[in-house]
C-alpha cells in the first residue's frame, strides 16, 4: 500500500502543527519551506484539512493555521481515509473499471482486501499525539 503525496503532505502538516503545540499560528509558506515542498500543493491540502475540521485558518494580516483539535483527537486512520482518493490497490477493487478476467473466481482479491483492512486497522490505533512524543526532536529537524 502506498499513500498519495496528498495524504503524505496532509499528515506532515498535522505533524508540523502538532509539534508547534499551537503556541503560534503557522503559515503555509513556513510549512512548505520546512519540508521543502510546494506551497501550491500545501494550499490544497490545508484547504481540505480545514473543511475536515482538523485545522483552523485565521485570515488577514498575522493570520495562519493551527490545529482545530487536540492531537489526541486526530486519528491517523481517519485522516488517511479522508485524504486518499481510493483504496484500489489492485484493479479488481475498482468495480467500474475492472477488466481482470480472473475477478469472478480470484481468491487473491480476498487476501488483498484482508491485508488492506489490517493496514487500516493499524492506522486506526494511532492518533497524532502518538506521533508527537519527541516534539523537541521534530522541532529541531524542522529548524523551529
Amino acid at each position: 500500500m502506498r499513500l498519495t503525496l496528498y495524504t503524505d503532505y496532509s499528515l506532515r502538516v498535522l505533524l508540523y502543527l502538532g509539534a508547534k503545540n499551537n503556541i503560534e499560528l503557522s503559515t503555509i509558506q513556513e510549512i512548505a519551506d520546512a519540508y521543502t515542498i510546494s506551497k501550491n500543493h500545501l494550499m490544497k491540502v490545508t484547504h481540505q484539512l480545514g473543511l475536515l475540521g482538523l485545522i483552523e485558518t485565521v485570515r488577514g494580516r498575522g493570520g495562519g493555521i493551527r490545529l482545530a483539535k487536540e492531537p489526541s483527537d486526530i486519528n491517523i486512520g481517519a485522516v488517511v481515509r479522508q485524504t486518499e482518493e481510493d483504496f484500489h490497490i489492485v484493479e479488481c477493487f475498482d468495480v467500474e473499471n475492472n477488466l481482470c478476467k480472473l475477478s469472478s473466481q480470484c481468491r487473491l482479491k480476498g487476501v488483498l482486501y484482508e491485508a488492506l483492512q489490517a493496514y487500516l486497522a493499524v492506522l486506526d490505533r494511532y492518533t497524532l499525539a502518538d506521533c508527537l512524543h519527541e516534539k523537541k526532536d521534530l522541532l529541531a529537524l524542522l529548524r523551529l
